[in-house]
């Protein structure tokens, strides 16, 4: 396989990731895969005065199956996958946290006066266990009020702070994210000293990795 890019730390794979994982190395899985809910965007916010974030939809999101098939393909690997609340969690989930994506989050689709503002992240897999621990709920410093998606041109980015606390606490090895999308996964690993391998198959989000890896690595007070 060509890597469409590669440096110290990361390599990035265009393709189907259920054609490729069986001749990659990793020691644990940091995705966000697709949901399964054939999310599409519509012009709710146009109709508010705000920019249109219309989007078609994403691929391998008609149902669980893509996201199903590269799980096992993985194997025994631990696997840290955000998810759907709504839906089945993948087989294997040992344990549920919740990413709460702030109060600037989650406005359309609210039904009974709540907002869509969680969502799930699932430890799939030999994660290890014991007593203490962090707090299983999820925050983050950024906005994640459609924001992240005009940067990087992704209806589905999430907050690289997030990513770097679900590294941070996930077990060694290089991470694998089958499932890229604009690269947060891996520039959060970069910038850790963690080494990674990402693979997308919408070749336009690959660029978009591609230029946030180039990037200078940023400071965590020596993480890793």
């Amino acid at each position: 396989m060509t890597p469409y890019y590669q440096d110290d730390h990361c390599t990035i794979y265009h393709g189907d990731c259920r054609e490729i994982i069986d001749d990659l190395s990793f020691g644990v899985v940091v995705t966000d895969p697709p949901y399964g809910r054939e999310w599409k965007q519509g012009d709710t916010c146009t109709a508010r005065g705000w920019k249109s974030d219309t989007h078609a939809g994403i691929a391998g999101d008609a149902d669980t199956s893509v996201r199903d098939a590269a799980f096992d393909l993985v194997g025994n690997v631990p696997i840290v996958s955000f998810g759907d609340l709504m839906l089945t969690p993948p087989a294997g989930t040992k344990h549920v946290l919740i990413y709460n994506k702030g109060s600037d989050a989650g406005f359309t689709g609210a039904v009974g006066g709540y907002r869509r503002n969680v969502e799930a992240v699932y430890l799939i897999g030999s994660h290890g266990s014991g007593l203490g621990g962090r707090s299983a709920i999820l925050t983050t410093s950024t906005s994640a009020g459609g924001n992240l998606a005009r940067t990087t041109g992704h209806p589905h980015t999430k907050p690289i702070d997030v990513v770097v606390q679900l590294i941070l606490n996930a077990p060694p090895g290089v991470i694998l994210d089958p499932f890229m999308g604009s690269g947060t996964t891996l520039r959060a690993a970069k910038d850790l000293g963690r080494k990674a391998i990402g693979i997308e198959i919408d070749e336009r989000y690959c660029e978009v990795a591609a230029k946030r890896l180039g990037q200078e690595v940023l400071d965590f007070g020596g993480a890793a």
